[in-house]
């Protein structure tokens, strides 16, 4: 029974791993893994030495807290605000339209917001109705993140909150009575009952999440970015992509996608270490 699985982490997950070496030599595809000269850690040198690099990285650390932040803040007001709402069939009807998007690929959902958000476009439509002349959104570096965070908080907070309507379920209604029966308002309950009861599982999501901060979405990005929003637009993941396959690069795309990688293995210790510390969250 575990054969086929470990056959598949062998050939997809180890096997490639192989390719790594490539971070460490003056690759040449004709000569190969094991032809290629070795060079050290002169292509992590090259790297630093980059201005894009550090512009890439800068980029996608602003655009993942941004989105971690934004996520979590609106995760937990529709949990909050849905929880509130006592017709069953109107719950279930606006969790199964907020929940669709989740499912829905960044390549469908790129060129539907590309056409949205272009020149001629439904959004600039609208606009031109008072009089605003049409504007190029995806075109401008300094809106460009907004854009990104936006579009992902839309499409992710749905399901998103679905841990914290778990979490909502457990707290106890004999709490509310209470609160009831001390003259609390609604807001009151919300803020002395609800928020505490989920407080933990607030704590757990915000520290599971900083494993993410060097994952800025790189379908989504590279669906909607382009040449002119580079500067504010471009991460790691799609810097990756265009040094390695479209300027055949690999070494230092390599380079730059290891160090990511190590990187990223340090914040998930970390955020699993806070969640053991902080809301007694173990895996193992």
């Amino acid at each position: 029974m575990l054969a086929p699985g470990i056959l598949l982490l062998l050939l997809f997950h180890v096997y490639p791993m192989t390719g790594i070496t490539i971070a460490f030599q003056d690759f040449n595809p004709t000569k190969g893994f094991f032809g290629s000269p070795w060079v050290g850690l002169e292509n992590f040198k090259y790297m630093f030495e980059l201005p894009d690099v550090r512009q890439v990285v800068g980029n996608t650390l602003i655009i993942a807290i941004m989105k971690i932040v934004a996520n979590l803040v609106v995760s937990i007001c529709f949990a909050l605000l849905l929880n509130e709402v006592r017709k069953v069939v109107f719950k279930r009807v606006v969790q199964t339209v907020v929940y669709f998007p989740h499912f829905i690929s960044w390549v469908l959902l790129g060129g539907i917001i590309g056409q949205i958000l272009s020149l001629d476009g439904l959004l600039n439509t609208v606009l031109g109705w008072f009089n605003i002349s049409p504007k190029l959104f995806l075109a401008s570096s300094e809106w460009f993140p907004y854009w990104l965070v936006g579009t992902e908080v839309w499409k992710e907070f749905g399901f998103s909150a679905i841990i914290f309507l778990a979490a909502l379920t457990g707290i106890n209604p004999t709490l509310y009575e209470a609160a009831v029966i001390d003259g609390a308002s609604r807001w009151r309950q919300v803020w002395h009952v609800t928020l505490p009861g989920i407080a933990t599982t607030i704590v757990l999501v915000a520290t599971l999440a900083l494993q993410n901060v060097l994952n800025a979405g790189f379908e989504q990005v590279l669906n909607l970015y382009n040449p002119l929003v580079y500067s504010t637009g471009d991460i790691i993941d799609t810097y990756v992509y265009r040094a390695g396959l479209n300027e055949s690069q690999y070494e230092l795309a390599t380079a730059v996608g290891l160090l990511k990688s190590i990187v990223t293995m340090i914040l998930i210790i970390i955020s699993y270490k806070l969640a053991s510390k902080f809301a007694n969250y173990r895996i193992f």
